[in-house]
Parts: structure tokens; C-alpha cells; sequence
């Protein structure tokens, strides 16, 4: 996810991604390609994962563009590098933030924007995906090894978040996005059900 790319046709599914800035952003873009030739996808970390909505976009960006009201930014710092079992995907443990990112996606799932995901919510920053099962450990090895050598931040903001749109050839498309405010109120269940009455509850069924 967050592939730059405009080839193929818009299908329903969503993410809200914030993308990694700066020289951690730079480093982990570059780590990416080199553990998956021809990767393009821009690192970020994702707050919403990637479901079907029953919804206008128009009606989903509502939807998040009034979540956000109640989210301050805040910083996530990443930790150690694992791979996921089963799916095989090597990725960057999140350290600080990562109750921040539960909060956050908690916050997200509620009406319009609501829908089963493929897998429990697990805040991480995906290095490298769809390898054959045999390039695992050797491609993790590798990540750690550039990993434990970069000298530069390892924490980023979680301040702009923006709202992607896969398409038939698996390309992430930006749509909207939005700054987080620091005078943010801090979200409760009940300013969520005010700002967000008269959102349609989606089937469970994708």
C-alpha cells in the first residue's frame, strides 16, 4: 500500500495512510526498493486498513475530516524489525505511538468508514511483501543489518493523513488529505456519536 501510481481502473477499497517524512522517510523509501526490486511504494503507517466502503468518497472523506477534529498529532518511534507469520511480511515494530495509532484507528471505525478487516489491527511499517518463502529470513537479515547501521531519526510525526484508493493493477492513488490539529479536543465516545450522526451503518459483509 501507498503506491504512487495512476495506471488502472478505481476499485472500493480505502486506506488512511500518513506517509514517513524527511530522511527516515528517504531511507526506509530506498530500504524497500532494495529488499523488493521495483517496489514503489512510499513508506507510511497505516490508520485505517484497506476496506470496501458503502459510501461516496465525498462521504467517507466527511467522515474522517470530522474524526480528525478530536485527533491530535503525535509521534510514533519505530522499534525492531519481525516478520508477521504466515503472510510473511517483514516490517518495522512500532515503539511510542503505537497507542496513539490503536486510538486512532478505534476512533476511525465507526459508521461509513466501519468494515470487516482482513486481519486484527497490528500498528507496523511494512519493509518489504509477496517475497517467495525462501527470500525471507535473508531479506529480514538484510533489513535489521541496514537497520542497526542507519544513523538518522527514528521517530516521525503522525500529523498528515491521507485518505488512498486502490485500483485494478494494485496502484494507491491519494485522494484527500489533512493536517492534525494540536488544539485537537481529546475524543469520547460521545462527541464521536454527535459528529458523526447520520452516518449509514455498512454491512459486515465485504
Amino acid at each position: 500500500m501507498g503506491c504512487k501510481g495512476t495506471s488502472g481502473t478505481p476499485v472500493n477499497c480505502f486506506a488512511l495512510v500518513n506517509y514517513i517524512p524527511g530522511e527516515l522517510g528517504t531511507f526506509l523509501n530506498k530500504l524497500r526498493v532494495d529488499l523488493v526490486a521495483g517496489c514503489h511504494a512510499q513508506s507510511h503507517v497505516t490508520l485505517l486498513p484497506p476496506r470496501a466502503i458503502e459510501a461516496t468518497i465525498p462521504e467517507a472523506w466527511n467522515a474522517i475530516r470530522k474524526v480528525s477534529e478530536f485527533l491530535p498529532p503525535f509521534t510514533v518511534t519505530l522499534d525492531d524489525i519481525e516478520v508477521f507469520p504466515g503472510t510473511n511480511v517483514i516490517y518495522l515494530a512500532i515503539g511510542e505511538g503505537r497507542s496513539g495509532l490503536l486510538h486512532a484507528h478505534t476512533s476511525f471505525c465507526q459508521g461509513v468508514l466501519d468494515n470487516i478487516e482482513a486481519f486484527p489491527y497490528h500498528p507496523h511499517v511494512t519493509l518489504a511483501q509477496g517475497l517467495d518463502p525462501e527470500q525471507v529470513e535473508s531479506a529480514a537479515e538484510t533489513a535489521r543489518q541496514r537497520w542497526r547501521e542507519y544513523p538518522g531519526p527514528r521517530s516521525f510525526p503522525v500529523d498528515e493523513l491521507v485518505f488512498v484508493q486502490n485500483t485494478s493493477c494494485n496502484d494507491w492513488v491519494d485522494l484527500e488529505q489533512l493536517q492534525l490539529s494540536h488544539t485537537a479536543l481529546a475524543l469520547h465516545v460521545t462527541d464521536f456519536a454527535s459528529a458523526t450522526a447520520g452516518a449509514r451503518t455498512i454491512s459486515p459483509e465485504v
